[in-house]
């Protein structure tokens, strides 16, 4: 058979083909593998959550309010109907999930999931129910932890991780009881590290997750492949109200700092206090600097004889490290230094002037000497409102310049006349019918004139509000 110097080209393009088709498929092949065991058939996540399945609990809250029907006042309604007079009391109920984390019986859970609950209990995966006392809120961090009530024995616990040495990309899981409908199990990665833009608590350094995360689930564990505790789910985001693939957790070393403190038997969590405001550094502040990215946490001011005052921090300091750990704004800094313990100092690295510096912050509470916080109970429009002296740990917890003067609105009870009058936590009261309110005594005087009219100067956000009520 002859061919023509057309077929013979063609007969070698074809060989090439072949021969690089053959060589390339042993390469291809190896993308896919058969399972060539049982083993590898069954490799699953349940021996991680039969570990660790028993430390989460369902966390159940009841509230009694007061339903007041507007009708009920008309007797000639209630005489018709049969019913009645008087407010109507409703139980209001919450769920939400929690983690064991010492075997004497302490769950931690949110601040949100127990808040103004009456009634708290807890509900084991062997379905044993147990009532529960509050023994600690954080509401700074939205963490709670409750401790079981009446129980002789121990209990499975989870330990925690170092949430710092969490990589985006590692697996997770998040157990909770989501909906109501019982423990359940999901998993997924970590999405992101430090959110700190979520605006949900004062401390904003969130692990992101795309593990399923629904209503129920708040209070919840995050685990990692170890079994140990990354974090506490808290909140998600979503148009719909049900999980989108975006679900936020409170690390686990600010979990591991609320509950020491509760187990040494504090009522308030204690942090280092830095004594000085901080910004967050916007492109015009960088160009500015000359800096390459807007990054760090700049000194607006400091506070006289306060830590960062004795460690020779001046404004417009740029802070860029603690410890080591890279600052990439404000809020990062405020979990970092919040999640050290008291007591020693912080290594900090800054920029002045575009030279690098470094200083030691000791680490110690803010003064609260002369706080003096009461509640106002006498009739007037802020009835129900707890308020207090401004002192440098409660201007700490309420984002105030430590120079602020004023009685600061620090609680607020539900339904009260302050709830109804539209007062709010943070609001700082200047003045009564126009006299000068400079601590909490001279509120409550106030408070307990029998005025009919009531002129009040508040300072809310920065601005200045004057009120005028009754009449």
């Amino acid at each position: 058979m002859h061919f023509g110097i057309y077929e013979m080209k063609l007969i070698r393009s074809l060989a090439v083909l072949l021969i690089s088709a053959g060589l390339a498929a042993p390469a291809f092949a190896q993308d896919r593998k058969v399972p060539s065991s049982q083993a590898e058939l069954r490799l699953s996540y349940a021996p991680i959550v039969q570990r660790v399945q028993p430390a989460v609990v369902n966390v159940y809250a009841a509230k009694i309010v007061q339903n007041h029907n507007p009708f009920l006042d008309d007797p000639i309604f209630r005489r018709f109907f049969g019913l009645q007079g008087g407010p109507q009391e409703q139980m209001q109920r919450s769920l939400g999930s929690g983690v064991m984390v010492d075997p004497s019986g302490l769950v931690v859970t949110n601040v949100h999931v127990i808040e103004g609950a009456d009634q708290v209990k807890v509900s084991l995966a062997d379905k044993r129910e147990f009532e529960a006392e509050i023994i600690l809120k954080d509401p700074r961090s939205d963490l709670a932890v409750l401790k079981l009530k009446d129980v002789h024995e121990k209990f499975p616990t989870l330990d925690f991780a170092n949430s710092d040495e969490l990589m985006v990309g590692d697996v997770v899981l998040a157990i909770g009881n989501p909906f109501g409908v019982g423990q359940t199990v999901t998993h997924g990665i970590i999405s992101a590290l430090a959110r700190t833009q979520v605006g949900i608590t004062d401390y904003q350094f969130f692990i992101q997750t795309d593990a399923a995360i629904n209503p129920g689930n708040s209070g919840g564990a995050l685990v990692d492949m170890t079994g140990r505790l990354a974090g506490i789910n808290t909140a998600i985001y979503s148009r719909s109200g049900g999980s989108q693939g975006i679900g936020f957790a409170i690390p686990a070393n600010m979990v591991r700092v609320v509950v020491a403190s509760a187990k040494s038997g504090g009522k308030a969590v204690k942090r280092p206090w830095l004594g000085a405001r901080l910004q967050a550094v916007t492109p015009e502040i960088a160009e500015s600097l000359g800096l390459r990215s807007p990054t760090g946490a700049l000194v607006a001011s400091v506070v006289p004889n306060g830590p960062a005052a004795r460690a020779g921090l001046k404004s417009s300091d740029l802070i860029t490290a603690i410890d080591g750990q890279s600052i990439d704004d404000p809020n990062a800094f405020d979990y970092r230094f919040a999640t050290h313990p008291l007591g020693g100092s912080s290594e900090l690295d800054i920029q002045r002037a575009g030279k690098p510096l470094r200083v030691n912050v000791p680490l110690e509470t803010a003064p609260d000497v002369g706080r003096n916080e009461i509640v106002l109970t006498s009739r007037s429009p802020f009835q129900g409102a707890k308020v207090a002296n401004i002192s440098p740990a409660v201007a700490d917890e309420l984002h105030l310049d430590a120079d602020t003067e004023g009685v600061v609105v620090t609680e607020i009870a539900d339904d009260s006349t302050a709830a109804g009058v539209g007062f709010q936590k943070g609001d700082i009261i200047v003045a009564v019918n126009n006299t000068k309110v400079a601590k909490t005594s001279d509120l409550e005087k106030a408070a307990s004139s029998s005025s009919r009219l009531w002129r009040i100067t508040l300072v809310r956000g920065g601005q200045q509000i004057n009120v005028t009520l009754g009449g």
